[in-house]
């Protein structure tokens, strides 16, 4: 069965997809003081100029950075809108999970006033002494003595 995706979704993929490697995201964070070199944004990472520029290459296909050619040099700077919209669809997400973890907080906290902890105390020291006739025998030793020895 093939799934239909629309545009916003394969976006959002791509988006995700970027933010998932921690190479891609400290480039990113990289960016945020503002307009870099290629050379300067791979210096850190210690890894080859091609598979660095794969790195790049996902981050601008997901539309997160933007390429400006100034003679031989490309620069590179964060383009935020993508990001924005994967916050917004995280958004909707918080508030659902922050809903949901309000109403189990509630329910906790009713059900330790309708049974507080103490109280299982109590029961537990009053319980009866077990009605088994038989009592438990003592644990196996180990091993026994050491056995004779082969004389050469």
């Amino acid at each position: 069965m093939v799934k239909y995706q629309d545009n916003a979704d394969e976006a959002l993929n791509a988006v995700f997809a970027a933010l998932a490697d921690p190479t891609r995201r400290k480039v990113l964070q990289d960016l945020e003081r503002g307009h870099l070199s290629v050379g300067e944004l791979a210096q850190p990472h210690g890894m080859s100029l091609p598979g660095f520029m794969k790195h790049l290459r996902v981050l601008e296909d997901a539309g997160l950075v933007t390429r400006a050619k100034d003679g031989r040099v490309v620069n590179l700077a964060l383009s935020p809108e993508p990001m924005q919209e994967a916050a917004m669809w995280l958004s909707r997400y918080e508030k659902f999970w922050s809903e949901r973890l309000d109403a189990l907080g509630r329910y906790l906290y009713h059900q330790e006033e309708l049974n507080p902890p103490w109280k299982k105390a109590q029961r537990k020291a009053s319980r009866p002494p077990s009605i088994s006739p038989g009592t438990t025998p003592p644990a196996a030793k180990k091993s026994g003595a050491r056995g004779p020895t082969r004389k050469r």
